[in-house]
């Protein structure tokens, strides 16, 4: 059990706090409700943008990891199509660091003309290099844009298009700031061997005189049901073929989820999984292969991914996965296969509880999401699932109305200079 207290200021910043006496350490997690998914389709990548810029100094300071540096403190951030999350771990002697500086950033950023340059120029070069240079790296820009029609999910985190960070212009990130990064739209969680009533205290001095903002309200299109298959065939300079298959999937907060999250360790959770035994060990169809999905709030994807063994065909490919899938959608899985993945599933997340920052950054997102309490009773949703759920949920998901698939060739020098 995961144990938390949790109170609300004024201005609507919630706030919880866990209780650890096992460490002298603190970590204080900060969690926006904002993502990649509530950009204008015209200005994309603002989200993470703001993930850099929130290090690029503050009002009153002016860089913000030197004062938690020099407090024996650690930092950092990470921006997904759902939500933004800081966080930051020092010695709990030095927690009011920590209260300082993440109050001022929320307070107001520094923003400059040289600080968006800066900023800027790290983005573009980030882009060029895992997305525009790197072999596969493009491979979600192109899966997105053919899977949504609709729904932001179709562009990726670090924006659609390069230009959209170039030409970002001072007062449009300013306008993102002021709409998302304020109390209302943010979840505080501390964690260490502290007392809530002094973080009631500190939160009340750091965050209480910061103006509550306007409360966003999200307003998503969502995405239509997918009714024909969707396919496309690139080829670029890489070293093998690969081959992408995705399928719409439930939301993170629809009953089916959990159902599915198993599903995609039966097929693709390491070298005993079903896709890993058949097509890459007995068939030798692919030197790897994956599935797996990314948890999306909104409707997400499923996705089956594998490098291909030299001389197979992308057909040939395919045909062997859907023959494996065809066994989950034509009989039941065993009850003891299923009970494996289960007990993967609650070990998997018994050791991401064993760090305290894991613990902070989890009650932030349940807290997100809706309900921290979910932390404790997630595991019993999982063990609920029967062999039942997982066929209803292997036919209805693997239709194939409900796919896209990328065949991602190789062109043939590289096949020469090999």
């Amino acid at each position: 059990m995961i144990h938390f207290d949790r109170f609300q200021l004024a201005n609507g910043l919630r706030v919880l706090v866990h209780k650890d006496t096992s460490t002298p350490m603190s970590v204080l997690n900060i969690m926006y409700d904002v993502g990649a998914r509530d950009e204008d389709p015209n200005q994309t990548g603002f989200a993470h943008l703001f993930e850099h810029l929130m290090f690029g100094g503050s009002v009153n300071i002016p860089d913000y990891d030197e004062p938690l540096q020099l407090a024996g403190g650690e930092n950092n951030a990470y921006t997904t199509n759902d939500l933004t999350n800081y966080y930051c771990q020092l010695p709990t002697e030095n927690l009011e660091t920590a209260f300082w500086l993440e109050s001022d950033r929320m307070l107001s950023l520094a923003f400059s003309e040289k600080s968006l340059d800066v900023q800027r120029k790290v983005v573009s070069e980030e882009f060029k290099e895992h997305y525009l240079n790197k072999p596969y790296g493009d491979v979600w820009h192109i899966i997105r844009e053919l899977a949504y029609t609709t729904h932001p999910y179709r562009w990726m985190t670090i924006g659609k298009n390069l230009a959209h960070i170039e030409d970002a212009k001072l007062q449009d990130v300013k306008n993102f700031f002021f709409k998302h990064y304020n109390p209302s739209n943010a979840i505080m969680v501390v964690a260490g061997n502290i007392e809530t009533d002094y973080v009631k205290q500190l939160s009340e001095k750091w965050f209480g005189p910061i103006p509550a903002g306007e409360k966003y309200n999200r307003n998503i299109p969502q995405e239509p049901e997918q009714t024909e298959a969707r396919r496309k065939t690139i080829k670029a300079e890489v070293p093998l073929d690969a081959f992408y298959k995705c399928w719409h999937m439930p939301a993170r907060m629809d009953k089916a989820y959990y159902a599915i999250d198993l599903i995609t360790d039966i097929l693709g959770g390491g070298a005993s999984s079903r896709l890993y035994q058949t097509l890459v060990k007995e068939q030798q169809l692919f030197s790897n292969i994956d599935c797996y999905h990314y948890g999306s709030l909104d409707r997400g994807l499923l996705t089956i991914e594998g490098k291909l063994v030299k001389g197979i065909t992308p057909e040939a490919a395919e045909a062997a996965v859907e023959k494996v899938l065809d066994s989950l959608r034509n009989s039941k899985v065993e009850e003891k296969e299923l009970q494996k993945v289960k007990n993967k599933t609650e070990s998997l997340m018994a050791f991401e509880d064993m760090g305290l920052m894991n613990r902070a950054n989890s009650l932030a997102f349940y807290a997100l999401i809706g309900d921290p309490n979910m932390m404790n009773s997630e595991l019993e949703k999982y063990q609920a699932i029967t062999v039942e759920d997982i066929h209803h949920e292997c036919k209805t998901l693997f239709a194939e109305h409900n796919s896209t698939t990328l065949y991602y060739l190789a062109t043939q020098q590289q096949h020469e200079h090999n």
